[in-house]
């Protein structure tokens, strides 16, 4: 007999993961779901190893295997992490049931030569990547996630399908053009990439929406699920054959003034794949925090104080807008409030554009009010920096790395009576993250500058906390989580929650560790609709718990690649052979005065001996007519013939049932008259019911 628990997807499972993590110039880890390749070892020593082993394969129609070998089978999946134990430049390539998938593309703030961007030439060093990734999947626009992508299309050589929301793919290339102009020297060098390599880049995205299962390849799908954090933020769902993965890119589980919290089905993956930037925090109040915010603010300016706030041009600087506007007449705060970053009004009209995106709130008043239409706060102008007095600016990008942000802060620093709030996280190596390590001392264009202004930080950040984190994985119920997109003391911290709270395992890849997770390969079995109802109708008046497993019976039929479990009579049918059943019965010879007031009486008796005791199966018993009745729907069944015999028949399933039902009639018989019992055995063809 084949046992199955009734699922909403039924798999058998066998088969572990294993991880690898190799040094490299950036962090790179692996994983590998075991298999039986013939060919290249599942165990990889280094970086190289694996890119020697990816570009000795190739890509043909929809299989994927090594050069002059044929097709295998099994395969070993592999994921290639990058901000293992970091915050910046997320790149993840993975390979599931043969199909490589890039998740993310983006650069690091810190950097300012090609350190910034993922070293794409040890995946192939001569050649374009489109042989050896399948597709890209963009989680959201910060430039983090996406910033490297026209480096990938134009310079490295990718000619693929990239996936990522409506939102993200308009508000992407106005980021990516901003970075550009920001970064590219006007008088000696040119930029990282030039503007027709984002556009021709931008070509090549395919957006998706919302809840929407994308068919990317043949078994091969995506969908998305909302993330917060930013304006098309996405969480996605990836579905290779029976293997299945969630990548969360960055999310937010808390509600915010203008966008709604990550949500994400109880899909149980093979693998979640989560942010850990806020892993190891867990933040006060929105209201206390919004409450210090405006009272820094308010106690600056009017000292006269130049209130700087980085933000990114879209996100943060969305919600603080908000707050002032909210505020702002209240508390009579009579100053000018500047927003210096030339995207502010295209991205506010996005914002618009996609109110479907924010929350409840403002979906549910925009026609009345639009939110984003800011009364009080202007556009910047530079010649506004050399003005005497009290304002507020928020200013782009947010970690001080670049742009107008850190021209601002050159010239306010030295002055102790302005202020930097700054809102959210900042990676290493950038002007923000040394700011808030403690230094004062910064040399820019070989000139010193002291920064004597007030440092504060106040988390506004988008990013989910540590309770956020463990609520979205209790929701999801992953099979194994990976953290990454974080930094290596907060992942100790959230890893070690993740496996004392919620009993599963949890991994921070690290360089050279070799990490070996147990996890199902799923071997589909479709089930006939007729013995799924089958099984309710068997099941539908017996007394158990509601959650117990149910088991079972039919036959397995492996044909041209699929497994069917099928009701035998479907599985004869299709065969072309005759039912035979095999029907035990046993025969009390003629009763003339027992019906139908005795044959009451009887029900009563086997009620009564068949459901006695703590027993949790209970026997469902039905008089269908003055001389019928059935046991458990047909399982068993009484009959008194023309004749007045007393006929019992029952399968052979159900043998000790119908022994017990017999002698239990034997007794019923024996308190009314002397009688002679006779039992026979008969084979003959039947019907698929004969009951």
């Amino acid at each position: 007999m084949v046992w199955f628990e009734i699922l909403p997807s039924l798999v058998l499972t066998a088969g572990p993961l294993l991880l690898v993590a190799a040094p490299a110039m950036y962090i790179s880890n692996y994983f590998f779901l075991n298999g039986k390749a013939r060919g290249p070892k599942n165990i990889m020593k280094d970086d190289r190893d694996y890119y020697m082993y990816l570009r000795d394969r190739r890509i043909t129609g929809n299989e994927y295997y090594p050069r002059g070998v044929e097709a295998i089978d099994e395969r070993p999946t592999l994921v290639k992490l990058r901000a293992g134990q970091d915050v910046g430049r997320s790149c993840i390539l993975i390979t599931m049931g043969g199909k490589n998938i890039m998740l993310d593309c983006g650069l690091h703030m810190g950097f300012q030569d090609d350190r910034r961007f993922p070293d794409f030439t040890v995946i192939c060093k001569d050649g374009p990547l489109t042989p050896y990734i399948h597709c890209v999947i963009v989680s959201h626009f910060h430039l983090d996630h996406c910033g490297a992508l026209p480096y990938m299309t134009e310079v490295a050589g990718y000619n693929g399908p990239i996936y990522m929301t409506y939102p993200t793919k308009a508000v992407c290339p106005l980021l990516l053009e901003d970075f550009r102009k920001v970064t590219t020297d006007k008088t000696t060098q040119q930029g990282p990439y030039t503007a027709e390599d984002i556009k021709n880049c931008m070509k090549k995205v395919i957006p998706v929406s919302l809840g929407q299962t994308v068919k990317v390849d043949t078994d091969f799908e995506i969908k998305a699920y909302y993330a917060g954090h930013v304006l098309g933020a996405a969480m996605f769902h990836i579905r290779v054959g029976q293997q299945t993965l969630v990548y969360t890119g960055d999310f937010n589980t808390t509600a915010d003034r203008h966008l709604g919290s990550a949500h994400i089905d109880r899909c149980r993956p093979d693998v979640l794949i989560t942010e850990s930037t806020y892993g190891s925090t867990v933040r006060d109040s929105r209201r206390a925090r919004e409450r210090d915010f405006m009272s820094k603010v308010v106690d600056c300016v009017r000292h006269g104080g130049k209130v700087l706030v980085p933000v990114f041009a879209v996100g943060r600087a969305q919600e603080l807008c908000i707050l002032l506007e909210t505020y702002l007449e209240r508390m009579n705060l009579n100053v000018p409030i500047y927003f210096a970053s030339g995207l502010s009004e295209k991205v506010n009209t996005y914002y618009s554009l996609f109110v479907s995106w924010t929350n409840e709130k403002i979906q549910s008043t925009f026609h009345q009010k639009n939110i984003f239409d800011f009364k009080h706060i202007k556009p910047w102008d530079r010649s506004y920096a050399e003005q005497p007095g009290a304002m507020i600016v928020f200013a782009s990008p947010g970690m001080l790395h670049a742009g107008y942000s850190l021209h601002l802060f050159k010239k306010w620093a030295p002055d102790e009576k302005n202020m930097i709030i700054i809102p959210g996280y900042c990676v290493a190596n950038t002007v923000g993250s040394k700011l808030l390590l403690g230094q004062r001392r910064f040399v820019f264009d070989g000139k010193e500058i002291e920064a004597k202004m007030q440092v504060h930080y106040m988390s506004f950040s988008a990013h989910a906390d540590a309770k956020g984190i463990t609520n979205l994985i209790r929701q999801c119920q992953p099979r194994n989580v990976v953290l990454v997109h974080g930094e290596d003391l907060v992942m100790d911290f959230l890893r070690g929650r993740v496996i004392d709270e919620l009993k599963t395992p949890c991994f921070k890849p690290a360089n050279g560790e070799t990490i070996v997770i147990e996890t199902p390969h799923g071997v589909p079995v479709d089930i006939e609709p007729g013995l799924v109802q089958q099984l309710k109708e068997e099941t539908a008046d017996v007394n158990r718990p509601a959650k117990r497993a149910k088991s079972m019976q039919g036959t397995l039929i492996i044909k041209d690649g699929r497994l069917r479990l099928v009701r035998p009579s479907t599985a004869m049918n299709e065969l072309g052979l005759v039912h035979h059943l095999v029907q035990f019965h046993s025969r009390f010879p003629s009763l003339t005065n027992v019906r139908p007031i005795q044959l009451v009486a009887l029900v009563q008796l086997l009620e009564r001996e068949l459901n006695s005791g703590n027993n949790e199966l209970k026997h469902r018993i039905t008089l269908i007519s003055d001389n019928l009745l059935h046991i458990d729907n047909k399982q068993l069944r009484i009959s008194i013939e023309p004749n007045g015999d007393i006929d019992i028949a029952w399968t052979l399933n159900n043998e000790s049932l119908g022994q017990r039902v017999s002698s239990y009639i034997k007794s019923f018989i024996d308190q009314h008259m002397a009688t002679t019992t006779t039992t026979t055995i008969s084979d003959s063809a039947a019907s698929p019911d004969p009951m």
